[in-house]
């Protein structure tokens, strides 16, 4: 039985109104025995009226998990982490992040296709030849992100950043979701496979393994009704299958309620899968437990 809980988020993160003893409160009624807040901090992310997101206050956000950690000591293990929406020309700045703060688990996520992206900037550069001031990175999140362009088109650039990310940086422990695009697609997983992918996703799966990072398999995508985790099971077994060992499980809870979200259909596949164990870093250091 999968009894931790390594990717969740509360009202220190933007996209979360749950506070973090409500979300602690959650996983000890589902019976967890560890969990880590990995909150949401995201440089540079597009914020239409100007405003900062996903950013987070780091010594507020500390400062409580740490009080709470040692409140609820008796209850369950709480771990501190982050998750770093990496773009490859920040990686100073996430580098000094890691640096400053004693954390348990780093996770590495691709939000972003670095810009240009979105038509107006397109049209602006044709135009005139050079950026606009305000060009912003994209987000599969966003429906204007899918506008007049094809879901292989952005699948590709998408499954590239992970690419460029992990060559640019590499002080993190598990790359997040990894087809975490197709949750906000127009037809969301309809017609995609790992087949159609499969040159562009080996890559990606290969830098993961050469730089000996573990892959999540994050079960928010059943909570999305895509029927599968991001990653989906062809991925993950290609993943095993390229020697890949180290998988993290986080459900990317937002509210108590998706605590831990359908973490006995994950063990299945796993161990269907061919998979012995699962990993939780504990000050940056995995540790195996057998599913």
């Amino acid at each position: 039985m999968i009894t931790s809980d390594i990717h969740m988020h509360s009202s220190f993160s933007t996209d979360s109104e749950s506070s973090m003893e409500n979300m602690i409160q959650g996983a000890i009624d589902k019976g967890l025995t560890t969990i880590c807040f990995t909150e949401h901090l995201d440089y540079e992310y597009p914020s239409p009226d100007g405003t900062i997101l996903f950013e987070v206050d780091m010594d507020t956000y500390e400062k409580k998990l740490y009080e709470l950690k040692d409140k609820y000591k008796k209850n369950i293990e709480v771990l501190f982490g982050i998750e770093f929406g990496l773009l490859p020309h920040l990686a100073g700045r996430y580098e000094a992040v890691a640096k400053a703060h004693d954390f348990d688990f780093i996770i590495g996520s691709s939000h972003l296709i670095p810009a240009p992206w979105y038509k107006k900037d397109l049209d602006h550069i044709h135009k005139y030849g050079t950026a606009p001031k305000d060009m912003i990175h994209g987000d599969p999140y966003e429906k204007e992100f899918w506008e007049d362009r094809t879901v292989e088109t952005i699948c590709e650039k998408y499954f590239q950043t992970i690419i460029d990310n992990t060559a640019a940086y590499q002080n993190f422990d598990t790359y997040a979701h990894i087809d975490y695009l197709i949750r906000y697609a127009p037809e969301k997983n309809k017609g995609y496979t790992y087949e159609k992918y499969a040159s562009i996703i080996d890559k990606a799966l290969n830098t993961i393994i050469e730089h000996d990072l573990a892959l999540e398999i994050n079960t928010a995508g059943y909570k999305y009704g895509l029927g599968q985790p991001n990653p989906q099971a062809d991925i993950l077994s290609r993943y095993l299958e390229l020697g890949g060992e180290k998988i993290t499980i986080g459900a990317d809870a937002h509210k108590p309620e998706h605590i831990a979200y359908d973490f006995k259909k994950a063990e299945e596949l796993l161990k269907t899968l061919g998979f012995k164990y699962y990993t939780v870093f504990k000050k940056r250091q995995p540790v195996m437990f057998p599913l």
